[in-house]
């Protein structure tokens, strides 16, 4: 893969060793798409950095990208900084741990920044823009890889860590019969009111089946689903939870187990240390990366395997997807 310069968003997905891309989401003229496959890479050139001027915007969750000579000159500063007491600090606050953190995070401030990275308001910064394409292409992702198996029509599908309801009701729209959660309330309540504004019938159609939406936490997820997706919410749980977390949805799901996760690379992490030297205004959930190695591991210990692998990428944001099915 190569990359283009200002806010480029390269997305390539493999089965095995064939690379495709996805079609484009409708997007602002001011922020376009661009795709090449001239050669293979694992990450972006140095040379598409921001400045660390947009780091501001950006909280620990997110990547931060910086110009090559400002990442040595920052590496040199991260064994001066310490981000895990600001965790530690943030963990007291709520009275908990990561699961604490996280929820009380995205029912107030991390919600209002989420509601609009995932909505269509053009009050949105560079940054949150640039997510907001990145997420997109991740969602348009998991709807090509169910539809090219066939009609999602009565289809039962499980969107664990739901949001705003970003794939909840596109996958209500194909027919699926979908039951969604999410750890924060406060996103519940929204993905549900985008629902019902969006699932209604016209000229003539049957209305799609309404998801069924739920305040709950990964753990407390129960019941057998066709499919199983969880999306950009390991990156909430260190390796050794997540390996659980992968197991507990693996045992929910017959036939397929997606996820997407924050790949951890020795540049990745490198970047996301240098984000959390820039923390932002809003408190920061903890991020942990995770090698694609590790998770498929945890999915080969519950008897699972690994059948798509895709990776999506933009300037701000990094997802390695992959389809898992029974071994």
């Amino acid at each position: 893969m190569s990359y283009s310069v200002s806010l480029s968003s390269p997305i390539h997905f493999h089965t095995n060793s064939r690379f495709f891309s996805t079609f484009p989401p409708k997007l602002p003229n001011k922020l376009k798409t661009t795709v090449t496959t001239t050669t293979v890479a694992a990450i972006p050139p140095l040379s598409t950095a921001t400045s660390v001027t947009d780091l501001s915007v950006l909280d620990s969750t997110t990547v931060a990208l910086i110009g090559g000579g400002s990442v040595a000159a920052l590496a040199a500063v991260l064994s001066f900084t310490d981000p895990e007491r600001r965790r530690r600090l943030q963990a007291e606050e709520v009275g908990g741990g990561d699961k604490e953190v996280v929820r009380n995070y995205f029912n107030n401030s991390g919600f209002q920044r989420w509601k609009k990275i995932y909505g269509e308001t053009d009050d949105v910064n560079k940054v949150q823009l640039d997510i907001r394409l990145g997420h997109s292409k991740t969602v348009e992702n998991v709807m090509k890889m169910l539809t090219d198996d066939g009609s999602l029509n009565g289809v039962t599908v499980c969107d664990a860590g739901c949001g705003t309801g970003c794939l909840s009701i596109p996958l209500a729209k194909e027919g699926a019969v979908v039951s969604a959660s999410d750890i924060s309330a406060a996103m519940v309540a929204e993905a549900e009111k985008q629902a019902k504004e969006q699932l209604t019938a016209g000229n003539g159609d049957i209305a799609p089946v309404m998801p069924k939406f739920e305040v709950k936490d990964l753990e407390s997820l129960d019941g057998k689903y066709d499919t199983v997706v969880c999306l950009d919410v390991l990156i909430h749980y260190p390796q050794n939870k997540a390996d659980g977390m992968i197991a507990h949805l693996a045992s929910l799901a017959d036939n397929r187990l997606i996820l997407s996760f924050a790949p951890k690379t020795f540049y990745y992490d490198l970047l996301k240390r240098i984000g959390e030297l820039f923390p932002g205004p809003s408190k920061a959930t903890r991020a942990y990366l995770h090698a694609e190695a590790d998770v498929e591991r945890a999915l080969n210990k519950v008897g699972w395997k690994i059948r798509k692998r895709g990776l999506i990428t933009t300037q701000f944001y990094f997802a390695r997807l992959v389809e898992a099915v029974p071994a």
